[in-house]
């Protein structure tokens, strides 16, 4: 799935939950065109027309441009009437029956990446909760373009390397590593972290399968085992023993995979079975000898 069409699935899954949050009839939204000073409407909720649709939004004009051009929410009572706004999409707000109007911008990285708008068919005062619910739905949308845009950098920086490691179809980066600094090493390790932590962020399963594809590239090469089947960990114990190779604490894995600290132990505790390794520093070891960290 290409980077705009995630990015409207998340805009398209924040206008539902506005509307079920608040209670507003209408919801609607878009991103805003790169490159260019102005956002298009795209998606909807509640809609029963076709006037909004399709309609492109310039910085500063209107309710929608004003919330992209000053990058902070805005709000009016009475659209039509407002003396906030200038009245460029008249025809098309009157045309679906709008009258009081909130416009969120989606901002990320201090840039406008969208707008999430709430409408209601009755002039009379939107009110802080409600405000607060749809800043709040434009909040998350915020935060999963973020780990979007740090999940295809890390596939950016992630690329290069895998492409020159290695020395034969399916081996993995230790062979390049073993001739690199230990620093250059530790970079890997620190990117297959990250990914691995960002992985089950992502909404789209596209880009999440192909952070995962990247992590296995980032690992030693094939399970190093004498004997036996090779050794395979669940992808929650791998990310909690990621972590714990890049020394964190129980208390610290569990916060940053969003885990309770009890649930970290046994996914731990699982992994060290597994990997046959007594303490947390032999299944580690172990780990990176059958090649599943870096």
């Amino acid at each position: 799935m290409a980077a705009d069409a995630a990015e409207t699935v998340e805009i398209r899954g924040a206008l539902a939950r506005l509307r079920r949050v608040t209670g507003l009839p209408v919801a609607f939204g878009g991103l805003v065109e790169p490159g260019r000073q102005r956002m298009r409407i795209s998606e909807f909720s509640g809609v029963t027309g076709l006037a909004l649709r399709g309609l492109a939004v310039t910085s500063g004009n209107g309710l929608g441009g004003k919330a992209v051009a000053l990058a902070r929410p805005c709000a009016v009572t009475d659209y039509s009437l407002s003396r906030q706004i200038s009245h460029e999409y008249d025809a098309a707000v009157a045309e679906e029956g709008l009258r009081s109007v909130l416009a969120i911008p989606v901002v990320v990285r201090r840039r406008v990446r969208g707008v999430l708008y709430g409408a209601l068919r009755t002039a009379q005062p939107l009110g802080d909760r409600t405000l607060t619910a749809a800043v709040q739905a434009a909040r998350d949308v915020e935060q999963a373009l973020v780990v979007g845009d740090e999940a295809r950098d890390l596939l950016t920086a992630a690329r290069p390397g895998a492409a020159h490691t290695g020395t034969g179809p399916g081996a993995g980066p230790g062979a390049g590593a073993a001739a690199g600094s230990g620093a250059g090493w530790e970079r890997v390790r620190e990117a297959h972290t990250a990914l691995r932590a960002l992985a089950p962020r992502i909404a789209d399963p596209a880009l999440r399968a192909e952070l995962l594809e990247v992590c296995g590239l980032l690992t030693s090469g094939p399970p190093q085992r004498s004997a036996g089947q090779p050794v395979a960990l669940a992808p929650r114990e791998l990310d909690v023993l990621a972590w714990v190779a890049a020394g964190s604490t129980n208390a610290a894995v569990a916060e940053r995979l969003g885990l309770r600290p009890e649930t970290v132990k046994g996914y731990l505790r699982s992994a060290m079975r597994r990997l046959g390794a007594r303490t947390r520093g032999e299944a580690v070891v172990a780990a990176r000898r059958a090649g599943l960290l870096p």
